[in-house]
């Protein structure tokens, strides 16, 4: 692939590494790099910079032997395999890939921790978290429910009791609002589940939990 030369890269460094961008200094493993892919998949894409160090120096690679290994990466070690695009940039006789993932259209990918588990990973600022049980359950939903949010809804007692509390709260575990609305986990994450189709909830990520908040 014949390098670009271009600044569009360095502009892009500056911004730092956030929810739609990832620095890597270089690619040596095809089962961790796939939680990258995983992560931006199953939010709105973003893209990895490879031959870049954390603090945003540019150290460069060889570009084939890292294109290689993160198309390994989205072909073997993500479920359902992901297709990622690349670019190669010449910054000052150093080679920085740029490789871009998009939405996935089937939710959730997976890919394998260290010890071969595989899980749902999803990119909240500048990390990859392990997604709870309830937001893997909206990811696999939303490719199947057609959102209702334009229509007049009748709510029951457990949903009335979810919003009034984000109302005044702000958010909320699941775990909390099982314990609110005194209802099982099942019945928790099935009224969830409806709402976000209907874009009146959503979920968030806040020191290590996932809380359920309004829109």
């Amino acid at each position: 692939m014949r390098p670009k030369k271009s600044h569009y890269i360095q502009d892009l460094i500056a911004e730092g590494e956030h929810e739609h961008q990832d620095f890597k200094y270089q690619i040596t493993d095809a089962r961790k790099i796939a939680r990258s892919i995983a992560a931006f998949a199953n939010n709105s894409g973003g893209h990895l910079l490879i031959g870049v160090k954390d603090n945003g120096n540019i150290t460069g690679v060889r570009s084939d032997e890292e294109i290689y290994m993160i198309e390994t990466a989205a072909q073997m070690y993500c479920r359902p395999e992901q297709h990622v695009t690349f670019k190669v940039f010449n910054i000052n006789g150093k080679s920085v890939v740029k490789a871009d993932i998009a939405e996935a259209a089937v939710k959730p990918v997976e890919a394998p921790d260290d010890n071969g588990v595989w899980h749902t990973y999803y990119r909240v600022a500048d990390e990859n978290v392990l997604a709870s049980r309830l937001h893997e359950h909206i990811l696999k939903s939303s490719a199947s429910v057609d959102s209702q949010a334009d229509e007049t809804i009748s709510y029951s007692d457990r949903e009335k009791v979810l919003l009034d509390y984000l109302r005044d709260h702000g958010g909320i575990t699941l775990e909390g609002y099982m314990k609110l609305a005194h209802i099982s986990e099942e019945s928790a994450m099935q009224t969830v589940v409806t709402l976000h189709s209907m874009n009146v909830v959503t979920i968030e990520y806040h020191d290590g939990q996932c809380l359920i908040v309004g829109t």
